[in-house]
């Protein structure tokens, strides 16, 4: 870990309300001081900014540029400048199996508001897992305010698929997708687990709420139901990648599919993606899950991976400091171990390039606000940053 020779300095600064300059809306055009793009492939040089952690599953900027990082073992740190400290006074955390602290979003407002969103596995009566949505603000190195905004009123007994990443549109509504969790996972029309197809379960979904957890007004009536939910869409397997697709406002998401069929989906109101009913994939034990991948009713990928490269995160590179890669989006590779760049034309996905081979599982991509790509890497658990030459 790398240590900053005015950490004690900034310390002492931060056990007091730290004031930050308003953010202001991501520009497409570019970053704020960025030169004009170059028509040039740049060259990439690896940075490692800090090394020596457990897994870090999710990382999201302060306005300020600092720097705040989720360890799945339950820890949520700061980094400045160097230096890393610990944000204490999280609730306890059930890392069984794939749970654990996961993501971490800033309010797009965090200057006016400093709320902070993050999602972890809790616990139920019988220590099952549930998967929990919380905000808070951040005191110094304590968290603040801590409110709940959504627990999973079933458990997640298997301890798998959990999701879960957050994103904000540009309308300030909060969105948040959630796994299938539930008894296991096996695809098909004997399913034991159709929490993804149960639009009154939390699991499966992609939730559409306001910043506060309440379900928007113009959120869909799905069927069986008579008002709107936080429900967005429904008939998602395990989705670890959202994002805002700030050259068309349409969040974006990717999902593991079983053995094949992994997804990039775009995230319309009201639609049905299909698990467990429907995938490009088959079960583990290679059995069909559907005779026919799409059907009536069922909303197709925008792109497929057979076989699964288990793919995480999930970034827009809005920047100008790569040149002609302005307007790709980044994909982790779990399975791989790289970071995948695919180029993007009216809505499809036109080529893939694959980024940083052998690197590690790629756990996490964000553009920073300094226009850079940073890389949260596993084997250690590492966070680089991408340098253009």
């Amino acid at each position: 870990m790398l240590r900053s020779r005015s950490f004690a300095a900034w310390l002492f600064a931060a056990a007091f309300t730290i004031t930050v300059s308003s953010c202001t809306k991501k520009d497409t055009s570019g970053v704020p001081g960025d030169d004009p793009p170059s028509t040039v492939e740049p060259t990439i040089k690896t940075e490692t900014l800090i090394t020596g952690y457990e897994i870090i599953w999710g990382m999201d900027f302060l306005p300020d540029g600092d720097l705040l990082f989720t360890e799945k073992k339950g820890k949520l740190h700061r980094y400045h400048t160097g230096a890393v400290i610990e944000i204490t006074g999280l609730p306890a955390v059930n890392t069984n199996g794939q749970g654990g602290l996961l993501d971490i979003k800033v309010h797009p407002d965090y200057a006016a508001n400093g709320w902070v969103y993050c999602t972890y596995s809790g616990f139920d009566a019988n220590k099952n897992g549930v998967l929990t949505l919380v905000r808070f603000r951040i005191n110094g190195t304590a968290i603040a305010n801590l409110e709940t905004l959504l627990v999973a009123s079933t458990p997640n007994t298997w301890g798998g698929h959990y999701g879960s990443r957050i994103a904000f549109d540009n309308a300030g509504f909060l969105y948040v997708s959630v796994g299938e969790g539930g008894p296991g996972t096996q695809g098909g029309a004997n399913s034991l687990n159709k929490n993804a197809q149960n639009v009154k379960a939390e699991w499966g979904k992609v939730h559409r709420m306001t910043p506060d957890g309440k379900a928007p007004a113009d959120n869909p009536i799905l069927p069986g139901n008579t008002v709107p939910s936080t429900v967005f869409t429904y008939g998602h397997r395990n989705p670890q990648g959202l994002a805002l697709n700030p050259f068309t406002n349409e969040i974006w998401e990717d999902e593991h599919g079983p053995k094949g069929g992994d997804e990039i989906n775009i995230i319309r109101k009201g639609n049905n993606y299909g698990w467990p009913f429907y995938s490009y994939g088959v079960n583990y034990d290679g059995s069909m899950i559907s005779a026919n991948p799409e059907a009536a009713g069922i909303t197709n990928p925008i792109h497929t991976w057979t076989p699964s490269i288990a793919p995480c995160g999930m970034a827009f590179i809005t920047s100008n400091k790569y040149g002609p890669w302005k307007g790709n989006v980044l994909v982790g590779s779990l399975a791989f171990t790289h970071l995948t760049r695919l180029q993007v034309g009216n809505n499809t996905i036109t080529k893939e390039t694959k980024m940083l081979e052998g690197v590690g599982r790629v756990r996490n991509v964000k553009q920073g606000p300094d226009g850079l790509i940073y890389v949260s890497v596993e084997g250690p658990g590492r966070i680089i940053r991408l340098m253009p030459q």
